[in-house]
């Protein structure tokens, strides 16, 4: 089996952060989005991996994955010129699929509890096509499976109005060779995209077997800030393990399930966790609250913060109370000798707020 990450797109609702980074490397305690669904490939035991990349963002990822090695897994490179659709996706990759079975996932999604069961039931019963399903309550944002008695799957619907199930197609499938006809025979929809639902809809059309795994535990899209927030909080409450290896003072308390990478100094602070700190930071004087991730190289002082993603090489200085934010890379947060409340900011690689 090889496996196909999708990791195009353009990132439109997380800009401007994705002006200068992909959506998928966005962190999650302090980790690339895109690392977590490769640990999970990983770890269902599939090492031969397409990375679908757009060309505004593809530079990126081929940076962070490289050659694959980190995982042990053979990486190859698929350029989607354009956001065509998930199945356009899979056409693209055709040449790398070949006639193997393949898992697809889409590269900015986070699944609690990761595939290997999910494959497995692919291995023992060889359908058509194994899709990965949850239930939500906004049933008119997904694509929205129904199920017989025996869990096939006899009808998807894109969005419904009038949605007959609350099970959502969540980004997850392992399809057969089969997938290729049902794609070449469905033409665009309404958006111009070669729909993935269409061409599930055509296996079943067409009498194959598409047969559904329902997911117990969470799934996290990420792609809008607030859902990045979310993601975060989430990941953090759930498998953060504490580990602390840089430098704390006696002024300094650390309380509950902390992560303090090596390099970092805390001074004169209160680490609240669940909060991750990596690499080279400094802290003083400040206040790090639950929930909180806060990248490498960043400089905090006099500030509280709380609830928010900070990535890599921030100051944030004088701030009374940061909370529910995320501030891009490189990005300075000084506040001048006067006094106001809570701040909620979104900001972008590089820019500079003096408050």
């Amino acid at each position: 089996m090889k496996a196909l990450i999708l990791a195009g797109g353009k990132g439109t609702r997380l800009k401007p952060l994705t002006n200068t980074i992909a959506k998928q490397l966005l962190p999650v305690a302090n980790k690339p989005i895109l690392f977590y669904v490769l640990d999970q490939i990983k770890e269902a035991g599939i090492t031969d991996i397409g990375i679908i990349i757009s060309p505004e963002t593809g530079s990126y990822i081929k940076e962070a994955v490289g050659d694959g090695s980190k995982w042990n897994a053979q990486i190859t490179y698929i350029l989607q010129p354009e956001p065509l659709g998930l199945a356009h996706a899979v056409k693209t990759a055709q040449d790398f699929l070949g006639d193997s079975p393949f898992l697809m996932f889409l590269g900015d999604n986070l699944i609690q509890g990761g595939i290997v069961q999910f494959v497995e039931q692919f291995n023992r019963s060889s359908p058509d096509a194994l899709i990965l399903l949850k239930v939500v309550k906004e049933t008119h944002l997904f694509g929205i499976a129904e199920l017989d008695e025996k869990g096939k799957v006899y009808r998807i619907e894109e969005k419904p109005k009038h949605p007959k199930s609350n099970l959502a197609v969540i980004g997850v499938y392992i399809f057969s060779p089969a997938v290729h006809e049902a794609i070449a025979y469905i033409k665009p929809s309404w958006r111009g995209e070669l729909e993935i639902t269409d061409s599930i809809q055509r296996l079943i059309d067409t009498k194959k077997n598409v047969q559904s795994y329902i997911l117990d535990g969470w799934w996290l899209d990420t792609g809008k800030k607030d859902d990045l927030l979310e993601a975060n909080r989430v990941v953090l409450d759930d498998l953060l393990k504490c580990d602390i290896k840089g430098e704390i003072d006696t002024a300094s308390q650390i309380v509950g399930r902390v992560e303090i990478r090596p390099g970092t100094k805390i001074g004169n602070s209160t680490i609240r966790g669940p909060v991750s700190i990596a690499e080279n930071c400094q802290i003083r004087s400040s206040f790090i609250g639950p929930f909180t991730s806060i990248g490498a190289g960043t400089v905090i002082q006099n500030s509280s913060i709380e609830h928010s993603v900070i990535l890599q090489d921030c100051h944030i200085i004088n701030i009374e109370r940061l909370a529910d934010s995320i501030i891009g890379k490189g990005t300075e947060v000084i506040k001048e000798e006067q006094t106001f409340k809570a701040l909620r900011l979104f900001l972008g690689d590089d820019a500079k707020v003096e408050l």
